[in-house]
């Protein structure tokens, strides 16, 4: 499954959500594109979208796009923090709005 990394989460996130095909914003050569833009783009070539932009989902009518968002709501978006939602992340599928929330340390 195909997987598109925001510029808000670390680069090395996409190590860990091995096996699934994982590029990044900057790879695509997206970076600086609206939200809205974005997603444009990225539902034609990928079925999930991971971010850590919890304001997405007040910012974008995200049921008219045809991609998975997951939004990780995290103490904050280094890698140590992340790590652990991403067993939540790689269920995603179809189109769907996942918000992977961790517990405050």
């Amino acid at each position: 499954m195909r997987r598109l990394l925001d510029e808000s989460l670390p680069r090395k996130l996409k190590a860990r959500l091995a096996p699934h095909e994982v590029r990044t914003v900057p790879e695509m050569g997206w970076a600086g594109k609206t939200n809205g833009e974005l997603l444009r783009l990225a539902e034609q070539e990928f079925e999930v979208f991971l971010t850590a932009d919890q304001k997405l989902p007040n910012q974008q009518n995200l049921p008219t796009f045809r991609i998975a968002v997951v939004v990780f709501a995290a103490v904050s978006n280094r890698l140590r923090d992340i790590e652990p939602l991403v067993p939540k992340a790689l269920n995603a599928k179809g189109v769907e709005i996942l918000l992977v929330v961790s517990r405050k340390r």
